[in-house]
């Protein structure tokens, strides 16, 4: 910005006279009203009129102000020449103003801030995140667009706002003329064909309405973004070698899993590495290298669940064409793994194409752990697979309220009611597999769960979710010891909600709508542990310590 160095004034005496009103006086008034709009500071930041100066005139002169009657009268006659003249020195101020020398610049001069106003450090950080922020839309379009795109057939436009999480975008508020399916359809098309592949069009509920559109359902708005701002980057290099190690842990996570079932077989130091909450040192890994392979049936099985589960997602996905990311999988020693975060590289193109992508992964990976459970739990109580069986601590069946009733009816009151309980593998990975399939459903941020609300019920409904969903976790009502690693790994990965589809207004439908509640319900039955007097109500376990 340019500064201004250095600034001078002349003098200029104002002076008030009475004097009778006529109509010589009148005409003076008149004269010297045209020469202080041009002279004058005073009458020119104030415009008064001649009407409005009563009894009074106004004098400007340079100099010391001590005129005299004769003065006065050879102002009045020599006023037409000086307003002329005083025209013609204004004009010229005016054109030095528009056309100012080298030396100055003509940027206007920079203003220390006072009281709210910003520093010079917190300009140029605006100015850096403008630059280093998503492009945004370019003005020219935005007027050809509303001016081509938009009319009274379709979408009257009344409003426009900033759109997107920088402001990157125009969004475009009115009135919609039909029914809005349709308008959709044809103004995507007409897009296409102005602008080509340079923007996206977003149908969204108009933020902070008022009331319903007349023609039912919620008023409208129409967003517009840059492609290359609103469809997510290609997977890179460094991202597939991020996926590769996580995917290794997690097959790690799983085989230690695995040996972790065997603590009858396992050599004292090592159960006492796995039971002992006070043991640190790890036992010589050359004492679990016999157990490796005992282990591996039910490591497959728990990375079958989590492979399933993405062969889930991608089957829900391709018929829509939409594009999905590379699985990033999570692992956990207690369950194996916790999932996997996949992202999706394209946008949707409604709110049905969300939920059933979303609950097409869930729903695939509890169906392969669900029939795991079951057929472990027959084979638990068959005499001929006795020699497969593993003792596992009976209170881990008080985890689950649901799977803990199962276990219960499939095995029976003796079974259960005692210290250690004899299971096949397959339950213990069926049982891993729908305890991670129901953290994932969890209404919440951007897990599969929350996905399907958002999709289901919008945004709004997601934000209640999610808080009754944090509070739970926090105090440890669902989930038990793993509610606390869980919520904070949601905090930190998992914790926003999924972007806007294209149309983000059209409903899903009342069956998409039961058959998520149905199934958020069967989460709270899996996540819910059983208290300690209902377990000994129902003979699940000793309540004792192992």
């Amino acid at each position: 910005m340019g500064t201004l160095n250095s600034c001078s004034f002349s003098t200029a005496t104002i002076r008030f006279r009475s004097r009778p009103v006529g109509n010589d006086f009148r005409r003076r008034v008149h004269l010297c009203n045209v020469a202080c709009k041009n002279l004058c500071f005073l009458c020119s930041k104030k415009q008064i009129s001649s009407g409005s100066f009563g009894r009074f005139r106004c004098f400007s002169s340079i100099g010391n102000g001590d005129n005299n009657e004769e003065e006065e009268s050879s102002l009045v006659k020599d006023s037409n020449s000086k307003t002329a003249t005083m025209a013609e020195e204004n004009k010229e101020e005016l054109d030095s103003d528009k056309n100012p020398p080298a030396s100055v610049s003509s940027r206007p001069p920079t203003i220390s801030p006072i009281g709210p106003g910003y520093n010079n450090f917190q300009v140029d950080s605006f100015k850096l995140m403008e630059l280093l922020g998503p492009e945004k839309v370019d003005p020219a379009d935005v007027k050809i667009i509303k001016d081509e795109l938009f009319g009274y057939s379709t979408f009257w436009v009344t409003k426009e706002e900033p759109f997107g999480d920088l402001g990157e975008g125009i969004l475009f508020l009115g009135n919609l003329r039909g029914k809005r399916e349709e308008i959709f359809t044809k103004l995507q098309s007409q897009l296409a064909k102005i602008m080509g592949d340079k923007y996206n069009l977003f149908m969204i509920e108009e933020p902070n309405s008022d009331g319903l559109d007349p023609r039912g359902g919620p008023r409208v708005s129409f967003g517009m973004l840059r492609k290359e701002v609103s469809e997510p980057g290609p997977t890179t290099l460094w991202q597939y070698v991020i996926a590769l190690l996580l995917f290794l842990l997690t097959v790690g996570s799983s085989v230690e899993l695995g040996i972790a079932s065997q603590l009858n077989r396992l050599p004292p130091e090592v159960v006492k590495y796995f039971t002992d909450p006070d043991a640190i040192d790890p036992p010589d890994m050359e004492l679990l290298y016999p157990f490796v392979e005992s282990a591996l049936p039910l490591a497959y099985g728990v990375l079958g669940v989590q492979l399933f589960h993405e062969v889930g997602h991608f089957l829900a996905a391709f018929p829509k064409k939409v594009k999905l990311g590379i699985p990033y999988f999570i692992p956990n020693i207690t369950l194996g793994s916790f999932g996997a975060i996949t992202q999706f590289k394209s946008i949707l193109p409604d709110r049905k194409t969300k939920v059933d992508i979303s609950l097409a992964g869930p729903m695939a990976s509890a169906a392969l752990s669900c029939a795991m459970f079951s057929v472990g739990l027959l084979l638990s109580s068959n005499p001929d697979a006795a020699g497969d069986l593993v003792q596992v601590p009976s209170m881990l069946f008080q985890g689950s309220l649901l799977l803990g009733l199962i276990s219960r009816a499939t095995l029976g009151y003796a079974a259960m009611h005692a210290a250690t309980v004899p299971i096949h593998p397959l339950v213990i990975a069926g049982w891993c597999g729908l305890t991670t399939s129901a953290f994932n459903m969890l209404p919440v941020g951007c897990l599969d769960g929350g996905r399907a609300v958002q999709g289901a019920f919008g945004k709004g409904a997601l934000s209640g979710f999610g808080l009754t969903t944090y509070t739970l976790l926090g105090l440890g009502v669902l989930g038990g010891p793993l509610s606390l690693p869980w919520g904070l790994y949601v905090l930190i990965c998992q914790r926003s909600p999924e972007k806007p589809c294209l149309n983000d207004v059209t409903e899903v439908g009342t069956w998409r709508k039961t058959v998520l509640t149905v199934a958020i319900f069967l989460v709270v039955l899996t996540l819910l542990p059983i208290w300690d007097e209902l377990a000994e109500e129902l003979g699940i376990g000793l309540v004792t310590t192992f």
